[in-house]
């Protein structure tokens, strides 16, 4: 099961390098030179669907239910996105040293909070998606059972550099 989910975020990664309208600069050894990712208004919708869908696929192929959009928890996100900015230092602890579940309490969330991934990157969402899936206490976050719920948000500055958090619930 390990190595089909990390097949689906490997190609879901490739697909989205298609996608792009920027030709690819390729560095003196060979491999594709960095570029910032830039998140437009018109991508942002885009953006939030094509994760659900890649986290979606990741947990069909765990064999585990689907996860559904959830408002609430997106606002969670989006806060604590901003906030790790503000703060420059990705972590979960708000600067008024709130914790995910009393962001997502604030926010109107009903359920259970059972975890939250964050990054500090200048890659794209299934890049640190990719990432996620690769270490084991965020894989469990993603891939958890009894998860109904998701909330993902991110907070680019100008520079390029993006936050990213999603938060799982129950």
């Amino acid at each position: 099961m390990k190595i089909r989910g990390l097949a689906i975020v490997s190609l879901l990664v490739v697909l989205a390098a298609c996608g792009s309208n920027q030709p690819m600069r390729m560095g003196a050894d060979g491999k594709p030179v960095p570029a910032v990712y830039r998140i437009t208004e018109r991508d942002e919708t885009k953006i939030t669907f094509r994760m659900l869908d890649s986290v979606n696929a990741l947990r069909q192929a765990a064999g585990v239910t689907p996860l559904k959009l959830n408002a609430e928890l997106t606002a969670a996100a989006a806060t604590h996105a901003r906030d790790m900015s503000v703060q420059n230092r990705p972590w979960h602890f708000g600067s008024d040293g709130s914790s995910p579940i009393e962001r997502a309490e604030r926010a109107g969330y009903p359920g259970l909070v059972l975890g939250e991934t964050i990054s500090e990157t200048f890659e794209t969402e299934l890049e640190t998606l990719s990432a996620w899936m690769e270490q084991t206490d965020t894989r469990a976050i993603i891939l958890d059972r009894r998860a109904v719920n998701l909330g993902f948000a991110w907070y680019q500055e100008e520079n390029g550099k993006i936050w990213w958090t999603m938060l799982v619930g129950g």
